[in-house]
Formats: C-alpha cells, sequence, structure tokens
C-alpha cells in the first residue's frame, strides 16, 4: 500500500538500516547485507562437492552423508563480523537471515532429510545468551528448506569449557560424552541435518553426530563457517 511506504521511506530516513557486515546503509531492497557485502563474502559453494575441506576435517571422526559450509572463516573479515554480532551481540536475527540465504544454495544437495537439528548450549550459557546461535541458524535453513527444526534432539550435559585457547587434542577431551539424545524421541533410519555456526577442529560436532548415528540416525552436517 502507499501509506505504507511512505512510513517505510519516514523511518529509512531518520532510522536507517545498516549492513550487518559493513553498516553501510542498506537500499530499501535490501535485507540484512548490502549487495557489496554479499558480492564480496567467501562462500565456499562446499555442497557441490562431496570432497570438499568441511567433509575431509570430519573423514576418519563420525560416519555422515554430506558435509558443507557456508562461510571461509578468517580473521577481522566480513564473516568474522556477523558471527560476533550473532554470538554475542544479541542479533539472532543474522543466524536466520544466514540460514534461509543458505537454503536456497543447498535445498537440491541435501537429500532427503527428515529433522533439522543444532547443536546445542548448555542450559547454564543458554540462559546466559538467551538464545543458541546454531538453532537460529537451523531455524533459517528450516524456513528455507521445509524441513521441521527440533532444537531439543540433542541435550548437552556437560558445560564445557571454551575451546578457543585449547588443543586439538584437549578439544576432544572437552566435549568427550557431552551430548545424550532427548530419551522422548526415537531416531532410527531417520536422516539428520546437524548444523553449527563454526567448524574448527570438528571436535563439537563429530561428538554431537556420533551421538545420533549411535542412536541409528544418517547425518549430514552444515556450518555457517569453517575456520
Amino acid at each position: 500500500m502507499l501509506w505504507k511506504r511512505y512510513i517505510d521511506h519516514f523511518l529509512h530516513l531518520f532510522f536507517p538500516r545498516l549492513c550487518a557486515a559493513c553498516a553501510a546503509t542498506l537500499l530499501s531492497h535490501e535485507e540484512m547485507l548490502c549487495t557489496s557485502c554479499l558480492f564480496h563474502l567467501p562462500f565456499t559453494d562446499f555442497h557441490l562437492f562431496d570432497d570438499n575441506d568441511t567433509a575431509r576435517q570430519l573423514w576418519g571422526k563420525v560416519s555422515f552423508e554430506r558435509a558443507f559450509s557456508m562461510f571461509e572463516l578468517s580473521k577481522s573479515s566480513r564473516v568474522e563480523t556477523l558471527l560476533h554480532k550473532l554470538k554475542y551481540k544479541n542479533q539472532p536475527e543474522i543466524g536466520i537471515y544466514l540460514g534461509r540465504l543458505y537454503a536456497s544454495s543447498i535445498a537440491e544437495y541435501v537429500g532427503e532429510v527428515d529433522l533439522i537439528a543444532p547443536i546445542p548450549l548448555h542450559r547454564s550459557k543458554l540462559r546466559k545468551r538467551g538464545y543458541n546461535q546454531a538453532a537460529k541458524f537451523g531455524e533459517g535453513l528450516s524456513q528455507g528448506l521445509g524441513i521441521p527444526l527440533k532444537e531439543d534432539l540433542l541435550i548437552r550435559v556437560l558445560a564445557s569449557e571454551s575451546q578457543t585457547k585449547r588443543s586439538r587434542i584437549d578439544r576432544y577431551d572437552n566435549v568427550k560424552n557431552a551430548f545424550v539424545l532427548n530419551p522422548y524421541v526415537t531416531i532410527q533410519d531417520l536422516h539428520i541435518l546437524l548444523v553449527d555456526d563454526v567448524l574448527t577442529t570438528g571436535a563439537t560436532m563429530s561428538e554431537a553426530a556420533l551421538t545420533l548415528v549411535e542412536a541409528g540416525a544418517k547425518v549430514s552436517i552444515a556450518t555457517i563457517a569453517r575456520a
């Protein structure tokens, strides 16, 4: 409607919407990211190849169907800015947007997936942050792919310490037995898309995926970024 357009223009004049990656003013047709950032973001196209760097990183650690990451992550990059705002600046809408955006790329490559499940946060961290950033990415994927999201499929029973400064071996020890399957669900023979924000060593993802595989599920993996 014409009146709604006038209101939108008025709000945009006094409260401009800013690109989440570079803080440039968004144009009326742009959502969350400006056209320049969308063009320059380091999309991996890993979904086009079974033999990609994310899949290789998980080979030998857990059985999975497909594995891919949306972006390559580097220091002081647009991707790092997006992830920092998503994780620490109370901007969950970034995760939903990225999930919808990625869904349009991977729709024909994920196969027959029954459920989307995020890597869970421990309840203490979830209480502090207010939301699970992986679940927000999963929410966007769910909207774009038309696949149900089940946030509580996995439960994190150990409040693992930060992985950031740990060695590769310590990271695996830090998440050993960190996850259990929700006792009220059965996932035998289901294909589950397990999602997270960042893949680093693959320790957390492998441990969570193993919990699902041991319960009889097939697992595919998707992350926003790969470090």
